[in-house]
């Protein structure tokens, strides 16, 4: 147990650093570079970046209501009985716990909320590494990073807030795109977990 608690502590604790150091010699650079331009370049990309946060946290706090609703009336309970046995097949498993998780990050990430699905394929994964279950762990990360979106709610979003004339027009391209890189993720980790 307490391996599994000191993993993610590790990984952050590398990730923070491996983003610190991206920050101090790009900023080295800028201060050698053009160094009376580095403040005002500071303050104006944190500027940017707090009017975007607020404009995607409307688009957030819908959807996550949304989940919340759905999980709160029984209906999410539902729909992850309904595709237990498909999900059960896709990710070789019959833990009810794992493949529930894992069918509420498909399904936020079918609407395109990058940060909602974390903690659900994190406790996903963890379920199925605990049950020696190394194919479905796999698949969920291939699925995760192909990430197919029937909505892609945060494009749209920042599209929105950054002036687009027609924000969702990217609706069918990201549709197509995503269905085909999930096919074939997801066929690229059946051959290649076959195999081995």
């Amino acid at each position: 147990m307490r391996h599994n608690n000191s993993l993610p502590r590790r990984i952050n604790y590398r990730v923070n650093v491996i983003f610190t150091l991206v920050f101090l010699i790009a900023a080295a650079i800028f201060l050698l570079s053009a160094p009376e331009e580095f403040l005002p370049a500071l303050l104006a990309g944190g500027e940017k970046a707090a009017a975007l946060s607020l404009s995607l946290l409307a688009s957030y706090c819908v959807w996550l209501g949304f989940f919340k609703v759905l999980e709160q009336s029984g209906l999410a309970d539902k729909l992850a009985r309904r595709l237990i046995r498909p999900l059960g097949k896709l990710f070789r498993s019959q833990d009810r716990e794992a493949l529930s998780a894992a069918s509420q990050n498909m399904a936020a990430n079918f609407l395109g909320l990058p940060g909602a699905p974390t903690p659900l394929g994190v406790k996903a994964t963890q379920k199925f590494l605990a049950a020696q279950n190394g194919y479905g762990a796999d698949m969920l990360f291939v699925l995760n990073a192909t990430s197919l979106q029937l909505l892609p709610a945060t494009v749209i979003a920042l599209r929105a807030a950054a002036g687009s004339a027609a924000p969702a027009d990217i609706f069918l391209p990201t549709l197509l795109a995503t269905l085909f890189s999930s096919v074939l993720g997801a066929a690229l980790v059946f051959l290649t977990r076959k195999k081995r």
